[in-house]
C-alpha cells in the first residue's frame, strides 16, 4: 500500500536544498572573520513597476562573471575556486559579442554544481535570442560585470552607483542581474 507523500510526488524527506546561507556564515567563521557573512536586505528597494512592456524596453545584463585572464591559473569549468582571477572595478564590454567569462573566481558549491553551462550563468545570448523574438524590445549596447569583493560599503557607494551611470548612458530601462 503507498503512503499519502508516495501518492503525491514527494521527494524523500532527505532530498532537501543544500543550505547555502549557513554554509557560507560557517565558511566566514572557519576563516576567522569576526562575524558570519551578512547578507544584505532592504525593506525599501529602489525599484520601479516598468513604465511600458517588457518587449519595448532596452534591457541590460549585469553578471559577476570575470573576463578570462590567462596568466591567473586554471579558470575553466572543473577549476577550484581561484581567487586570482577575481575583478575589483565594474567592466562594460559590446553586447552583440560573444565573450569569454568565466566564474571560477566566485565560491559556488563545485560538489553539487559545475560551470559547464555558460547560460546558467551568463545568458546573454539567451537575451539576444529574446530581442529577435520579440520578447524584450532590445539588448542594450553593453553588459556590465560588477565585482564580488564582499564589501557592502564598496558596492553600494562605488559599484552601484558606477553601474548606474552605465545603464543610464546605455538608456537602460530594466536590467537583469546574473548573481553568480
Amino acid at each position: 500500500m503507498s503512503t499519502p507523500d508516495e501518492d503525491l510526488g514527494f521527494a524523500p524527506e532527505d532530498d532537501a536544498p543544500i543550505p547555502h546561507m549557513q554554509r557560507i556564515r560557517d565558511y566566514y567563521l572557519a576563516f576567522d572573520y569576526p562575524t558570519p557573512y551578512r547578507w544584505a536586505h532592504y525593506a525599501d528597494v529602489p525599484f520601479r513597476p516598468l513604465e511600458k512592456p517588457l518587449s519595448r524596453c532596452r534591457v541590460a545584463l549585469i553578471t559577476t562573471a570575470a573576463p578570462y585572464q590567462p596568466d591567473k591559473g586554471d579558470q575553466g569549468p572543473g577549476a577550484s575556486y581561484n581567487a586570482a582571477a577575481k575583478f575589483y572595478a565594474v567592466y562594460s564590454r559590446n553586447s552583440a559579442e560573444d565573450h569569454d567569462l568565466r566564474i571560477s573566481h566566485l565560491a559556488v558549491d563545485r560538489a553539487h554544481t559545475t560551470a559547464e553551462d555558460r547560460n546558467t550563468w551568463f545568458p546573454l545570448p539567451q537575451l539576444r535570442r529574446c530581442a529577435a523574438a520579440g520578447l524584450i524590445g532590445e539588448v542594450a549596447p553593453r553588459f556590465h560585470g560588477t565585482p564580488t569583493n564582499r564589501s557592502h560599503r564598496a558596492t553600494l557607494e562605488k559599484d552601484c552607483p558606477e553601474l548606474m551611470a552605465r545603464c543610464r548612458t546605455d538608456g537602460v530601462e530594466a536590467a537583469i542581474l546574473v548573481a553568480n
